[in-house]
């Protein structure tokens, strides 16, 4: 063989060997891999039509939004009782509830939602609130409850009455109806995986299908990959997402995944896209503060204040209606400025 050859082959080799290389890396789940291919913008447009969406969903389609107008009520069954909070509870327990009759109502919902989701390296937290739309008509929330700190999933309970009626805070969906009263109340929600909405897209150890949309436009889907196998936390990143392939995108997107935990990762903790704050729609007061609305975006009136949305859910405390007084002298500020941080 000549030397010219030998060259030829030494190059072709170690051309094969970069290849092998470059795919290996790829295959890992290293962040840097997911965030290179998760910058790829991708038009969802025709994967939104396709999608099982309850028909009492309005679907408007621009040329680079689509507005998802849901009634909030899910096309599945709910539990015909609740277990609520009392009066003045915001994370009840099953010594500080009482039943409730499925407040369940109808909602006027509107969101506008990005056809083509940008990537964001900074990842903006998930407030309390609606934070997606999903195909049964009810729109999801974060994992927490109304402190932002307890697990709805993982602080479950069952009550039972008088009368022998028996009541879960979180039903076999994943959901409850806000209790709220002089028609603040009734937004029923998701703070995990709901079966009640897999199951009407995907089979017993199959691929899990689109089941919702974020508000940021990254898609929603089940607890399993395109193989029908579990996908592990372990591989999710600290927004619940992934860029691998689904049904819809079998070269592989970035979508959120709903693992089927009771853990902080039930939810979708934060968004990894770029999310009009507009669109953040505040939960309702659920009659802990009467006559002052929708509960206060609690993540923009600590962004206000320049401090966490911790903190200021630590100086307000659980009691409802929190003591503002208090809560600004922990914060060193005035009462005033707490009040009008919040919108109050």
């Amino acid at each position: 063989m000549n030397s010219k050859r030998k060259v030829s082959l030494s190059k072709s080799v170690l051309a094969l060997m970069g290849t092998a290389l470059f795919v290996s890396s790829c295959s890992s789940s290293s962040t840097t891999s997911q965030t290179t291919v998760a910058t790829v913008s991708t038009d969802i447009t025709e994967a939104v039509k396709a999608a099982a969406w309850n028909p009492t969903i309005k679907i408007a389609y621009s040329d680079d939004s689509i507005n998802f107008r849901p009634d909030g009520i899910p096309n599945h069954e709910r539990d015909a009782y609740y277990a609520v909070p009392d009066a003045g509870v915001m994370v009840p327990d099953a010594t500080t509830s009482h039943i409730m009759k499925d407040p369940t109502s109808a909602q006027k919902y509107s969101f506008d939602i990005p056809s083509t989701p940008t990537f964001s390296v900074t990842t903006t937290s998930t407030s309390l609130g609606s934070i997606g739309v999903m195909i049964s008509g009810a729109v999801l929330y974060n994992p927490y409850e109304g402190d932002g700190k307890t697990v709805a999933m993982s602080s479950n309970f069952t009550i039972t009455d008088a009368s022998g009626i028996t009541a879960s805070f979180v039903d076999k969906c994943a959901g409850h109806p806000t209790p709220g009263m002089n028609g603040t109340g009734g937004a029923y929600h998701y703070h995990g995986l709901p079966g009640c909405v897999t199951s009407q897209v995907d089979i017993t150890a199959g691929p899990s299908h689109i089941i919702g949309i974020a508000l940021d436009g990254y898609l929603i889907y089940g607890a399993n990959d395109i193989k029908g196998d579990a996908v592990p936390v372990s591989a999710l990143d600290e927004c619940n997402g992934i860029t691998s392939p689904t049904p819809e995108f079998p070269n592989g997107i970035y979508h959120y995944v709903l693992p089927g935990t009771t853990d902080a990762t039930s939810s979708i903790g934060c968004f990894h896209g770029v999310v009009d704050a507009s669109q953040i729609k505040p939960m309702p007061n659920m009659g802990l503060m009467p006559n002052m609305g929708p509960m206060p975006d609690l993540g923009a009136a600590a962004i206000k204040l320049g401090i966490t949305e911790a903190e200021l859910m630590d100086a307000l405390g659980k009691k409802m209606p929190p003591d503002f007084m208090a809560a600004a002298q922990t914060l060193g500020i005035t009462e005033t400025d707490l009040k009008a941080a919040l919108g109050l």
